[in-house]
């Protein structure tokens, strides 16, 4: 999620062929309802509205089921930690 224009999206979408939509959040609308703000930046420094990396998992209906974030942009979750989350919301029912 990203406070970047569409066009920009769309350009690094088309350019990655990602085959997915990048999510923009202009006004840090949703970033700040996830609670993922990094509050490193005051609004009207140029980095204000990045969020904390992560990744959410987001069921069919529209739940978030899964959220992994971290403070810092040089950590990520660890893949296997995610898998392994999903893996056991899938024998839960999820």
């Amino acid at each position: 999620m990203t406070y970047d224009s569409r066009e920009i999206l769309v350009e690094f979408s088309s350019a990655q062929n990602l085959g997915y939509p990048l999510l923009q959040d202009v006004d840090v609308v949703h970033v700040k309802a996830f609670g993922i703000l990094n509050d490193q930046y005051e609004p009207g420094h140029r980095g204000y509205g990045i969020p904390h990396p992560g990744v959410f998992y987001v069921s069919a209906d529209g739940v978030i089921r899964l959220k992994f974030a971290v403070s810092g942009y040089r950590e990520r979750p660890p893949f296997q930690e995610i898998y392994d989350a999903l893996l056991a919301l899938d024998d839960h029912g999820g």
